[in-house]
Formats: structure tokens, C-alpha cells, sequence
């Protein structure tokens, strides 16, 4: 329990190993610490090369998987795939187009003199600022996405991002 406690499910079946291994009655802390003085020292290498194994196994496992995920990201950058490629511009012209069908509204309306419309537009003005502060926010990350992946693409590393490149320039300074 006290190994699951410290070391996840490894720790857990790092606490099994060493109780089996020293001839505990239970895997309890109190058990083994009772059986550990009289434990054969080969025994308690053996466990110990077990656990080097299992550990090893777990990082090997790890490394795959990272492989794996790197190897798509990478098909996915270098894919053809038409939205893939065009969504961010898309929506980027998209939100251009809406702004400036909204400023062509708003200069109609005052060289008219629509003034009912233009209360109508100054009312919802918080709720404008809202929703495009939203979406200009999203063009935001969508940019510095698509920035990161042509990095990566060329350096085959990921590019830092905003708060990595943060913490080095507090650290530097320290």
C-alpha cells in the first residue's frame, strides 16, 4: 500500500516484489520491516534486479508510445489533407469578412442616419467585445499553433511555447 501510496501502480508492485522476496507474512509495511533482517542478501538483489527490469520495461513502453505519437504528428504535418491545411486561414478570413460586413453595416447606418440601428449596434457592444474577443482570441492560438508545428517540422523538435520560453527567461535571470 505504501509503495502504491509513493509510486503509483510501479511503486505498489515494487512493494509486492520486496515482500515476497523477504518472506513477509503480508505486504504491510509493519510485515516486511519484521522479515527484512533476517532477508537473504541475494534474494534482495534478485528483487532489486527485477524491479531494474520492470522499470526498464516501463520506460521502453513509454519511449514507443512517444515515438508513435511524434510519427503521427509528423504524417499529419506533411499530409496533404485540404482542411487540414486550410481551416486556420479559413476562419481567419471568415472573421475577417465578418468584422469588416459589420463595419460596412455601421458606416451605412450613420451616412443614413439610421439611428434606431445604431442604438441597436452601441447596446450590444458588450456582447460584440465578448464574442470577438473570444474568436480573435482563438485566430491567437490557432496562429501560434500552426507556428510551433512549421518549427517542429523543420527542427523535427517541438517549439517552445509561450510559458516554456517564460520559465527559461526567469530562470536565466536568476
Amino acid at each position: 500500500m505504501l509503495g502504491t501510496a509513493l509510486g503509483g501502480p510501479l511503486g505498489g508492485i515494487a512493494g509486492e516484489i520486496l515482500a515476497k522476496t523477504v518472506g513477509a507474512a503480508t505486504s504491510t509495511p509493519a510485515s516486511v520491516r519484521a522479515a527484512l533482517p533476517a532477508a537473504d542478501p541475494n534474494k534482495l538483489a534478485e528483487a532489486e534486479a527485477r524491479w531494474a527490469e520492470m522499470i526498464r520495461a516501463e520506460a521502453e513502453t513509454q519511449r514507443v508510445a512517444i515515438a508513435e505519437t511524434q510519427a503521427t504528428i509528423r504524417a499529419e504535418l506533411t499530409g496533404e489533407d485540404a482542411l487540414q491545411r486550410w481551416w486556420r486561414p479559413a476562419y481567419a478570413l471568415e472573421l475577417t469578412v465578418e468584422c469588416g460586413a459589420l463595419w460596412a453595416v455601421l458606416m451605412h447606418e450613420f451616412w443614413t442616419g439610421d439611428i434606431q440601428t445604431i442604438n441597436a449596434l452601441v447596446n450590444a457592444t458588450a456582447l460584440l467585445v465578448a464574442y470577438w474577443g473570444f474568436r480573435f482570441g482563438v485566430l491567437g492560438v490557432y496562429i501560434s499553433g500552426r507556428t510551433r508545428e512549421k518549427v517542429s517540422a523543420v527542427t523535427g523538435q517541438d517549439a517552445p511555447g509561450m510559458i516554456e520560453k517564460l520559465v527559461k527567461a526567469v530562470v536565466k535571470k536568476k
